[in-house]
């Protein structure tokens, strides 16, 4: 049974909860292991046709990466940490199923990546994306890649250096959030579009997703080369580690400080 997700099936939709909400949904190796395994199984579950990703909460879909789990890397750790996101990554890129997000809250990092590599994203006004690595001394690969592939490389500098988190009006502006609506109907259409594609051709669908996949093979791969070398180099000179450390010593003060 799954300690970070919860699971279940309705109808042809299957639908999986990122559930780590004191944490805003952000996810660490046992919490990614556990989405991947899902996802397979969904995949493979010849009664499910299409799969629904959110979070638990009114928050968040995810903040990314635990940095309570990143702050302790090295140099060996990242390089692994990369795999695990091959891993993952790759999963969701073969899924055959129509994969729908809905964008209950903000996306950031990783889950920002994670939400881009579903096939229909639904979020609100107030759902927020976007790549702020920089801002934790965490150098961004996969983030690049996949946001060069969907909104070319002048907007993907852009989000990358600044470290800035789009609302959900600009994002559906330039085409990320597919279908925007109200806060409290962010599942409902999620629900509405995944039983809408699970309506569809079987085979057609499948050979439709293994083409986009194939498309986008070449530049994944070298995302994936690219960024075990930069996180080998950056977990290296330790200001990763240093950037967090100070980010968690601020929480610690802000805390202090509310309690006093």
């Amino acid at each position: 049974m799954a300690r970070f997700l919860n699971v279940w099936i309705e109808g042809p939709v299957g639908i999986v909860v990122l559930n780590r909400p004191e944490n805003l949904n952000a996810w660490h190796e046992p919490m990614r292991n556990e989405l991947a395994n899902t996802l397979q199984s969904f995949d493979q579950d010849e009664e499910v046709r299409a799969i629904i990703l959110t979070g638990a909460g009114a928050r968040a879909f995810s903040a990314g990466q635990d940095l309570n789990e990143a702050k302790a890397f090295d140099e060996s750790r990242a390089g692994d940490w990369i795999e695990e996101w091959r891993s993952l990554y790759g999963i969701m890129r073969n899924i055959s199923k129509p994969l729908i997000a809905a964008l209950n809250g903000v996306a950031a990092g990783s889950a920002f990546q994670v939400a881009l590599l579903c096939d229909i994203r639904v979020g609100h006004e107030g759902s927020r994306m976007g790549q702020p690595e920089i801002n934790s001394g965490i150098t961004s690969t996969l983030g690049p890649w996949i946001m060069n592939e969907m909104l070319g490389m002048s907007r993907t500098i852009e989000l990358t250096l600044t470290g800035r988190l789009m609302d959900g009006t600009e994002a559906h502006r330039i085409g990320l959030i597919h279908c925007l609506v109200d806060k409290d109907r962010v599942m409902a259409k999620a629900r509405e579009v995944a039983e809408q594609l699970a309506a569809k051709p079987r085979i057609a669908m499948k050979l439709n997703k293994r083409r986009f996949t194939e498309m986008t093979e070449r530049t994944f791969e070298d995302a994936l080369q690219s960024g075990l070398k930069a996180q080998r180099e950056s977990y290296a000179s330790g200001e990763p580690q240093r950037y967090m450390e100070a980010f968690f010593a601020e929480r610690r003060r802000r805390a202090a400080g509310a309690s006093a």
